[in-house]
């Protein structure tokens, strides 16, 4: 389970994100589609299947609760993650869109396109995943106060 909770989402990350149109149509940039809903859904199932029935039966003694592995009517269980991962999906989808239309009356949900061309770097002083070769240096001084953000013209300059 933990090999392909960890392999699948980053499948459909790093590789079918790249491939199919939808992926592209869609503002991820933190990846929460693959890390939540892919994962939260391929664990839903895999626990479907690898549902161990006493201990299935010490939570909810009901009929047909062990996983698909344990044959006989062990699909059943698989079934119910099923429907159940779907009316999360449901949910989350009908949920998360009232939220947000409620946000964007406050606030707007999206920076500006110029905003967008500065980073989040010049925006709010700070970068979201500061990775070394995106511009950043590792100090071994704690008072390294050399490189700076610097917008110019919308663009930014590690100066």
């Amino acid at each position: 389970m933990g090999v392909l909770s960890g392999s699948v989402p980053w499948f459909s990350m790093m590789v079918l994100g790249k491939k199919l149109k939808i992926f592209e149509m869609v503002d991820d940039t933190l990846a929460v589609f693959h890390t939540h809903a892919v994962a939260g859904l391929l664990g839903g199932i895999l626990t479907g299947l690898f549902a161990e029935p006493h201990l299935s039966s010490l939570f909810l003694p009901v009929t047909n609760s062990k996983g698909g592995i344990y044959g006989g009517p062990g699909g059943v269980q698989i079934l119910k993650q099923i429907v159940g991962g779907l009316f999360i999906i449901g949910w989350n989808l009908v949920a998360t869109s009232i939220i947000c239309v409620f946000i964007n009356f406050i606030v707007p949900l999206r920076m500006t396109e110029e905003e967008l061309l500065i980073g989040d770097d010049a925006v709010h002083g700070e970068e979201a995943y500061a990775l070394w070769g995106d511009g950043e240096k590792l100090s071994i001084y704690k008072d390294d106060t050399t490189h700076h953000a610097v917008v110019s013209s919308g663009a930014t300059q590690i100066v």
